[in-house]
């Protein structure tokens, strides 16, 4: 359940509620803040235990430069969903500030990156370097007292988030006047060469594929092995029905054999969804994917695991008793792990 309410799934349209002046608070963590009321909070103040819905956006400060968004369940995404936890485990994170506030309010929050690695919460990497500031918004949207209602409002939630992404779609296939085929779990696909139909790809079949990656609504492009811009030119060769791939490419490479070329558009739901991946791919991203199946063929036949080594418990046993007999008890011997494991 702790992972499901750490999901984010569809944004609501609440606007931050603005303010002028005042100064920042610090928890005793560290953490800087300022809590604004709701206009109609009448609630009581969140408390350990209850389960709260919210939208969050945070952006990375450094001298000098311009402020760079991180992440923003306000301008489209998923809201958050958590337990209220007043452990330790959100010290310095705008957790930490749900006991403080109540249904409808909302805040803004500040860190120091130096405090959080200081305090091993995060190592420096380009992205979060020393001196700068993470800066950042939250709203609590809803409060729910059983999971039940959590996961009711999830799954409206999440019906929402397919709408829009489809929606998103359809209109980029408009916009960039594209005929596409949509398979039955909802990823479109362009067929510009169907390639061999003698030997298409298909659950259990090896694929070997070159793509280019980009996101739909920057068309950006985050990997590809069509040239080495990324550092890789080799096919990329995948085993379908092994849920090795997203599911996007499970569902849109069986529309093409060998030989075959398009392109698979694959909604954020059928992709990396609101985890987005590896930095590269925002949460709840549409993606692109030009494709060429290059080959498709049975996998080779794995070789077999060699059998583990037998332990000859005899010969072990007199080996424990010699070294009693020295005064050296031996410790415990476990079995040889199989080979591969």
């Amino acid at each position: 359940m702790r992972q499901l309410l750490s999901v984010c799934v569809a944004a609501v349209a609440i606007m931050f509620c603005s303010c002028q002046g005042g100064a920042y608070k610090k928890t005793k963590d560290g953490l800087e803040y300022k809590i604004f009321a709701g206009k109609d909070s009448k609630d009581s103040l969140l408390k350990a235990g209850d389960f709260v819905k919210f939208n969050v956006e945070y952006s990375i400060k450094r001298k000098g430069k311009k402020d760079t968004l991180i992440y923003s369940t306000y301008t489209g995404g998923m809201p958050g969903y958590d337990r209220v936890d007043t452990t330790s485990r959100h010290d310095m994170h705008f957790r930490e500030l749900f006991t403080m506030m109540r249904a409808g309010d909302s805040a803004e929050f500040k860190v120091n990156v130096d405090s959080l690695i200081a305090r091993n919460a995060m190592q420096e990497n380009p992205l979060f370097a020393k001196g700068s500031t993470i800066i950042g918004k939250v709203s609590i949207i809803g409060k729910f007292s059983t999971e039940a209602d959590v996961m009711a409002d999830v799954a409206k939630e999440v019906n929402k988030e397919k709408g829009r992404e489809m929606a998103d779609v359809q209109k980029y296939l408009k916009d960039k006047n594209l005929t596409a085929q949509m398979t039955k779990d909802s990823v479109f696909v362009v067929v510009e060469n169907a390639g061999d139909q003698a030997a298409k790809a298909d659950s259990g079949l090896e694929v070997s594929i070159k793509y280019k990656g980009k996101l739909m609504k920057t068309d950006s492009i985050f990997d590809t092995n069509m040239d080495k811009s990324k550092g890789h030119d080799q096919p990329f060769d995948v085993v379908l029905g092994q849920h090795m791939v997203i599911p996007g490419w499970e569902s849109g490479l069986k529309l093409f054999g060998k030989g075959g070329k398009g392109k698979i558009i694959v909604p954020s739901f059928m992709g990396y969804g609101p985890q987005g991946q590896g930095g590269q791919i925002p949460p709840n991203a549409n993606l692109v994917f030009d494709v060429e199946v290059l080959d498709v063929k049975k996998p080779a036949p794995k070789p077999a695991a060699s059998a583990t080594p037998q332990i000859d418990m005899q010969a072990l046993q007199q080996q424990m008793q010699q070294q009693q007999q020295q005064g050296h008890a031996a410790p415990a011997q476990a079995a040889p792990a199989t080979p591969g494991k």
